[in-house]
Parts: C-alpha cells; sequence; structure tokens
C-alpha cells in the first residue's frame, strides 16, 4: 500500500485537498520574511553597525564577559562568530537568497530552517529593535512550517505533498492562540477603556503609526465605536474557537479572521504583522476555494510519500507540539500568568525561551489615551532649534500621516515606545543624542532630514509635545491633521565637549 495513503487512512496525515492550501501558505511566508529580512537590512548600519545606535559588536563584547560560555544557548546567535557589520549584511544576504528559494519551492524546509536561524540571530543581534511581537511570531510559525513544507532539495515548483495533519493542526493551533490571547489580555488587563468598549476612541489616535485613515476613523461616531470594539472581541476570542468545530466552520473562522486584518491593515501601520497573520489563516481554507485547474497543477500532492515525508511526521510528535504551543513565552504586553502554576511547564518554557520560539502575544494590553511624541531638536548656538524628524512619526502637523506598512521604520517605533516612560527606562535613546551630536551618517539616515546638513550640532535636546488629531473644522479652516502642545523637556539640552 502507498505509505502515504496508509498514513491518511489512519487519520494521521491530512487529505491532499489540504496540499494547495499549504503550498500558498509556504509561498506566503516566503515573502514575509523577505519583507522582514530586507526591511532590517537597509536599516543595519545605523541600528547596530559599528557606528549605529546600539553596536551588536559592543553588545556582544560585553555579554561574552558577562556569560562566557552560556552565551550561545542565553543568546543564540550567528553573529557569536563574526560580530561585526559585516556579517550582518552577510546573514541578511542569506536571507534573502533563502526567502527567493522558499518563494521558488526549492529546498523548502531546508531553507525555513535556515531562514529561522538567521531571524533568531538578527532578533538576538537586534537587542532594542528587535522585540516586537511580530518578530517572535514569525520565529514561532517558521519553526512549525518546517513539519508541513517538503523535506526535498529539488521537489518542483508544483510540488505540494499532503501535510502531516498533526503539523496541520500546529498552524491552526497557533493562529487560535495568537486571536485568543489577543482578546484575553484586553479583558483581563482591567482597563476601563475596554470593559466599557470605548478603547477605539483612544486607538486611532494613539496607535504607534496612523494612517489618513486613522483621523477619519477616529471621529466615527461613539456607537460605532463601540460595536467595532465588541466585534473585535467576538472575532479574536469566538472565531478561532470555531477551528475545532469542522471545515465548513473553518471557513467562517478565515473570513472573520482574515477580514479583521484588512481591517486593522487599513487603519493603521503593523509593519508585516497583519500580512502574517493573514498568511496564517491560508491553511484554514478547504480544497474547492483553491481552482481545480490549480490542484491538478500541483500534481505531486497525490505522488507516493518518500522516506523524508515519512521522516517529517515521525519527527512531530505530540510532546513536541505541547512544548511549542502550550508554553508562554516573554514579550511586550503578553498575557500574564502565576509563576509556579504549573512547574514543569515553566521549566519548560524556560528552556526554550532563549530561542523566541513559543511565545504569548496580546498588544494594547492597556489602551493608551494619550499621545506623546519625543522630538528631537538640535542647535548651533543653544538660541535656535532645528528638529530632527522621523520619516513616519507625527511631526509637521500639517503632514499627512503615511502608509507604511509592511515595511517597519524600527526607530520611528521605539521613539513611541519611549514616549510611554522616561529616560531611564530607555537608555538606548541616550546614544541616539550621543550620535547626533557627532552627526554621525548611519544614524542620520533614519531620520527624514539632516536639519544641519553634515554639520555637528553643540546640542541636542528631547521636547516632549501631546499630540491630537485635529477636528473636522480644525482641519477645514488649516489642513492640518495635528495639533500639538508642548509638555516638556523629555532630555534636557547635552553639548558636546568644544
Amino acid at each position: 500500500m502507498n505509505p502515504l495513503r496508509a498514513l491518511i487512512r489512519a487519520g494521521l496525515v491530512e487529505e491532499p485537498a489540504a496540499a494547495a492550501a499549504i503550498w500558498w501558505f509556504l509561498r506566503g511566508l516566503a515573502l514575509v520574511f523577505l519583507i522582514a529580512i530586507v526591511s532590517f537590512w537597509v536599516l543595519i548600519e545605523g541600528l547596530v553597525g559599528d557606528r549605529g545606535i546600539l553596536p551588536a559588536a559592543d553588545f556582544l563584547t560585553a555579554v561574552e564577559r558577562q556569560l562566557g560560555g552560556a552565551r550561545w544557548y542565553l543568546l543564540p546567535t550567528l553573529s557569536w562568530w563574526a560580530p561585526g557589520t559585516a556579517a550582518l549584511h552577510a546573514m541578511c544576504a542569506a536571507g534573502v537568497v533563502l526567502s527567493l528559494l522558499l518563494l521558488l519551492n526549492l529546498a523548502p524546509a531546508p531553507a525555513l530552517a535556515g531562514l529561522w536561524a538567521i531571524y533568531l540571530s538578527l532578533s538576538t543581534a537586534g537587542q532594542d529593535f528587535y522585540q516586537f511581537q511580530w518578530d517572535v511570531l514569525l520565529l514561532e510559525t517558521a519553526l512549525l512550517a518546517c513539519f508541513v513544507a517538503p523535506w526535498k532539495i529539488a521537489p518542483g515548483w508544483r510540488s505540494a505533498p499532503a501535510p502531516p495533519r498533526l503539523a496541520l493542526w500546529a498552524l491552526w493551533l497557533l493562529l487560535a492562540k495568537l486571536m485568543i490571547q489577543s482578546g484575553v489580555v484586553k479583558l483581563t488587563s482591567g482597563d476601563p477603556a475596554w470593559l466599557d468598549l470605548t478603547a477605539l476612541t483612544y486607538h486611532y489616535e494613539t496607535q504607534p503609526l496612523p494612517l489618513a485613515t486613522s483621523w477619519y476613523a477616529h471621529h466615527f461616531p461613539l456607537w460605532w465605536q463601540r460595536f467595532s470594539c465588541g466585534a473585535t472581541y467576538a472575532i479574536e476570542i469566538g472565531a478561532p474557537l470555531l477551528i475545532l468545530v469542522g471545515a465548513r466552520a473553518r471557513q467562517v473562522s478565515f473570513a472573520a479572521l482574515f477580514g479583521l486584518q484588512v481591517l486593522i491593515a487599513a487603519s493603521g501601520n503593523y509593519a508585516f504583522f497583519n500580512l502574517l497573520t493573514a498568511v496564517l489563516c491560508v491553511p484554514l481554507l478547504p480544497a474547492r476555494h483553491f481552482p481545480a485547474r490549480l490542484r491538478r497543477w500541483l500534481r505531486a500532492a497525490t505522488a507516493p510519500a518518500g522516506w523524508p515525508e515519512l521522516t517529517r511526521f515521525a519527527l512531530f510528535v505530540p510532546a513536541g507540539l505541547t512544548i511549542l504551543l502550550l508554553l508562554p513565552g516573554q514579550g511586550r504586553d503578553c498575557l500574564p500568568r502565576p509563576r509556579n502554576a504549573f512547574p514543569l511547564l515553566d521549566a519548560l518554557g524556560n528552556a526554550v525561551a532563549p530561542f523566541r520560539s513559543c511565545n504569548s502575544y496580546g498588544l494594547f494590553r492597556v489602551m493608551t489615551k494619550e499621545r506623546n511624541e519625543i522630538v528631537l531638536e538640535g542647535s548651533l548656538d543653544g538660541n535656535k532649534w532645528l528638529s530632527y524628524e522621523l520619516p513616519f512619526q507625527p511631526g509637521d502637523v500639517a503632514r499627512s500621516p503615511r502608509l507604511v506598512a509592511p515595511y517597519q521604520p524600527r526607530l520611528d517605533w521605539q521613539m513611541w515606545f519611549a514616549a510611554l516612560g522616561r529616560i531611564q527606562q530607555n537608555p538606548w535613546l541616550a546614544h541616539v543624542i550621543e550620535r547626533l551630536l557627532e552627526a554621525e551618517p548611519a544614524v542620520l539616515a533614519l531620520f527624514a532630514k539632516d536639519p544641519f546638513a553634515g554639520e555637528r550640532p553643540r546640542f541636542i535636546r528631547a521636547a516632549l509635545f501631546r499630540y491630537r488629531f485635529t477636528t473636522a473644522e480644525q482641519r477645514q479652516a488649516t489642513g492640518e491633521w495635528w495639533s500639538r502642545e508642548f509638555v516638556g523637556y523629555y532630555v534636557q539640552p547635552v553639548s558636546r565637549p568644544r
């Protein structure tokens, strides 16, 4: 008997009908990796290069002195062999090549394994600039995707073998975990704005990188904002439960979850997060949603299974699934859990934590209700001050909010988080100020423009402004998208030695 058919009859491998969905899922994942790696590649010099804000080489040298041999496990990265900027560029170049191989269905599973290792390495070397939930979600997705991708060097463009049922369920449950935790953290945070359904009256204005459409969404009536908030709960918590019901229910779940990602992407810039989540929805689709010609074109879907496929199934055991899906991880706005509630799970969670591939999720656990912006300003004489504007954060009140996703300007994002706290909680910002006093070209390239055209400023300060969307009347009269008021100084003027 065909070994693939035997596994299907035993209920351990999905029917070939799932092959088309997995084929598209892998192509979409390749596109996400390509975007994520290129987005960081163009920022490397200014963020973690040798003359950047947080040089990776300096960071790794300090860690080596403190941790010694334990560094290989606690902070896994290929940069331990070559910590300089050139090696980071080489890893990004390799990541682009592997993304293209995965896109073309050439050595897909080995390419995914390589992408996972490279992205984990970049995440470690990236320090504060690589602490976003979509970064760890991409790592977790890639690790699970290794079990549905063909383990062949040249499976062919049309190859799409039926995936192991356990591996397919792992992808479904990852999506369910992501969405359910995202909803639950809001309800369990105790934030009144989430409990009384008024959170969205603040969200569009205070989110990290608004769009022009965010201005319009902010002015929707209160009843609509509350309805939208309630619908978000229903989709994030209710729709994933339909995955467990059956094939028809999974279609409804796909429509709800995919549609939510479209709406979020239409009202805010969240890097590649919405694209990645939409790609995770694709395995929910049944075969009939893909053209019959495409299913026939993927002729390898019904080909006999070889040893790589059987080995892939054998390696994916329930214990591994438990470790990957049930253990919470660390990260911003993650779902809290009392320590020692499950000692064994806590121990396993700590063991796998350095690999960032088993995580908890949930953005905006507490809704930000005021938008404070840090504006860095420089001066040659201490009297006339000019602003270093970031390209995508609000600065000029007359400038329209811009579409930037799926690209992620990581300094713009970090400045939004810094405005929620104090300089003592964000020591990396002191390095930004130091580099601006030196007029470092790599760091200046992260800003919209250099107000001093390469000349070194004598002073740098960080002013704090409160930004609000203008009303419809204000915008009609002035054409401005924002109004702002001075709050105080986040950092008092700092001077460079003469």
